[in-house]
C-alpha cells in the first residue's frame, strides 16, 4: 500500500487482525526487519509496517529526512489505514521517530516499545561524522557505506554464525539510494535531544536492547528506563542493533508478554 505524505510517497504493508500495532524499522533497512515478529503476531494484532522515507520502497522527498517529516509520514499512514490510536514500536531510527510522534500526536499512542534506540541527540562529533558520511555516500555509492556498517549493526554472534541474516540485512540496506542514505543521515543529525521528553511518557512502555549492540548499547536503554516512569527493560541475548531480525522469537515473546499485561489491548 502507498500513501502520499508531504513531498514523498510512503510504502507500507498491513497484515493480521486485531488491535493496531505500528512497527517502525531501523536505519539503514526497511520494514522487513520486523516481518518475522509481525508474522508471529498477525493472529492477534493488525500490523502496519511502513518503510520510512528514504528507505525500502518509500520515496525520500526533498532535503533532510527530519524527524518531523517521518512523524508526519507515520501519521498519514495511520490515517490512510483508519488507525485512530495504536501501539507503536520503533527500532533505532524508528525510536527517534516515535519520540517526535509522541511530542506531536501523543493522543494516538496507547503504548510504546523502544528497541535499540537512544533519547540523546548526537554529540557534535557524532553529528559531524553523520554529515561527513552523507557526503561520502553521495561520492562513493551505497555499497561501501553498507559494508562498513554491517559489523556495527549486527551482534558479533550473528555476524560470526548467521551468514543468512547478514546477507538478508545487506540486501535490505542496499535498497537505499545514496540520496536516501544522505537525506536520512542529515535528518538524524538534526534530531533534538529527547531526554526531556522521556519524563512526559505516561503510557505503558517496553524497552528492548541487544546485549551485543554497540550503536545504542544497553547503557542507553537503561537511561531510558530510568527516565520513563513504570517502564520495563528487556535485554535480548546474542543480538546487536537489530534484535527483531536477529532474535525474533525472543522479541516476539517479550512483546506478547508486555501487550498481554494490558487487558484493554488484548485482541
Amino acid at each position: 500500500m502507498r500513501v502520499r505524505s508531504l513531498d514523498a510517497e510512503i510504502f507500507y504493508e498491513q497484515i493480521g487482525a486485531g488491535p493496531d500495532l505500528v512497527l517502525l524499522h531501523p536505519f539503514p533497512a526497511h520494514h522487513g526487519t520486523w516481518m518475522p515478529v509481525a508474522e508471529a503476531l498477525a493472529s492477534r494484532y493488525r500490523l502496519l509496517l511502513p518503510d520510512l522515507r528514504g528507505h525500502g520502497d518509500s520515496q525520500v522527498g526533498e532535503g533532510p529526512a527530519t524527524m518531523e517529516k517521518h512523524a508526519a509520514d507515520v501519521l498519514n499512514v495511520c490515517q490512510a489505514a483508519g488507525v485512530r490510536r495504536a501501539l507503536f514500536a520503533g527500532n533505532s531510527i524508528g525510536g527517534y521517530v516515535l519520540f517526535e510522534f509522541w511530542r506531536r500526536y501523543r493522543d494516538r499512542v496507547a503504548a510504546l516499545i523502544l528497541c535499540d534506540t537512544r533519547a540523546q541527540a548526537d554529540t557534535p562529533e557524532a553529528r559531524a561524522r553523520r554529515l561527513q558520511s552523507a557526503e561520502d555516500v553521495l561520492r562513493r555509492g551505497t555499497e561501501p557505506f553498507i559494508e562498513s556498517m554491517l559489523p556495527k549493526l549486527l551482534g558479533k554472534t550473528t555476524f560470526a554464525n548467521r551468514p543468512d541474516v547478514v546477507d538478508a540485512v545487506r540486501r535490505m540496506a542496499m535498497k537505499m539510494s545514496p540520496a536516501g542514505i544522505a537525506a536520512v543521515q542529515r535528518g538524524m543529525a538534526e534530531r533534538p535531544d529527547s531526554l526531556p521528553t522521556l519524563a512526559t511518557v505516561d503510557v505503558p512502555t517496553l524497552i528492548m536492547v541487544g546485549d551485543e549492540d554497540t550503536v545504542s548499547p544497553p547503557a542507553d536503554a537503561e537511561l531510558m528506563r530510568a527516565h520513563i516512569r513504570g517502564s520495563t527493560l528487556r535485554v535480548v541475548p546474542r543480538a546487536g542493533h537489530y534484535p527483531p531480525f536477529e532474535q525474533p522469537e525472543v522479541c516476539t515473546a517479550a512483546i506478547r508478554e508486555f501487550l498481554d499485561s494490558m487487558p484493554r489491548l488484548r485482541a
